[in-house]
């Protein structure tokens, strides 16, 4: 994706509605797609349409995604059908004096475009190593790598990061001038991920490797 100023939006990613919160940086892209686990892609398969969440992320300048090679998703990205791609993180809730004045925080991105098969084995096996990097860093090095059989029912694809728009909220409440002297509270209720302690599958007896250790203060 090349570096994009607000003044050059495609016509699919133009923002409209409130589009003082409009970026088409690729840094702020990327920001918001790093710190995603799941994406929804939406596409319509001739018949309906249908907006599926899936695991997700980046490698450059694109989003990649997986699936079994025999279910839906798989076999609609791979035909090449026109998709879009939504991400969210919700940040906060906005309390105005008036109820129509309220809103929230969140960061948000959305890809247009296709998807594209990744068939050299290689690329793919790199692809899959960086999925449990972004799970948890390190972790490629000491799980089972997939084998021949389980690489062969999976499809790894990608899709470019060149159409793409992020929308950004993050003021304090607007109220009418008139809603100003409201004895209302107005503020911000804000959200976040939490890491949670770790909980073991085998009550403990396997030694604990320090990026579990460090999950709870990497957050």
């Amino acid at each position: 994706m090349n570096q994009q100023s607000p003044s050059s939006p495609s016509p699919r990613t133009r923002i409209r509605r409130l589009a003082e919160k409009a970026s088409y940086e690729q840094q702020t892209l990327y920001a918001v797609i790093d710190e995603a686990y799941l994406c929804n892609v939406a596409f319509n398969d001739g018949t309906s349409t249908h907006c599926i969440p899936t695991a997700c992320w980046r490698i450059g300048d694109a989003l990649y995604v997986h699936g079994s090679n025999g279910g839906r998703l798989t076999k609609i990205l791979t035909a090449g059908t026109q998709v879009s791609v939504a991400i969210t993180h919700l940040d906060g809730l906005v309390l105005a004096r008036s109820a129509f004045n309220h809103s929230m925080h969140y960061r948000s991105a959305v890809i247009y475009g296709t998807f594209e098969l990744v068939e050299d084995k290689q690329a793919k096996i790199a692809a899959m190593d960086a999925l449990m990097d972004k799970i948890a860093a390190g972790r490629k090095h000491e799980a089972r790598p997939g084998n021949a059989k389980e690489l062969a029912a999976t499809s790894v694809m990608r899709i470019s990061l060149d159409e793409a728009a992020c929308k950004i909220s993050n003021s304090a409440p607007s109220d009418d001038e008139e809603d100003m002297q409201l004895p209302v509270w107005a503020g911000v209720l804000p959200l976040a991920v939490k890491h949670g302690e770790p909980i073991h599958a085998d009550n403990g007896s396997i030694p604990t490797p320090a990026y579990v250790t460090g999950w709870v203060k990497t957050a």
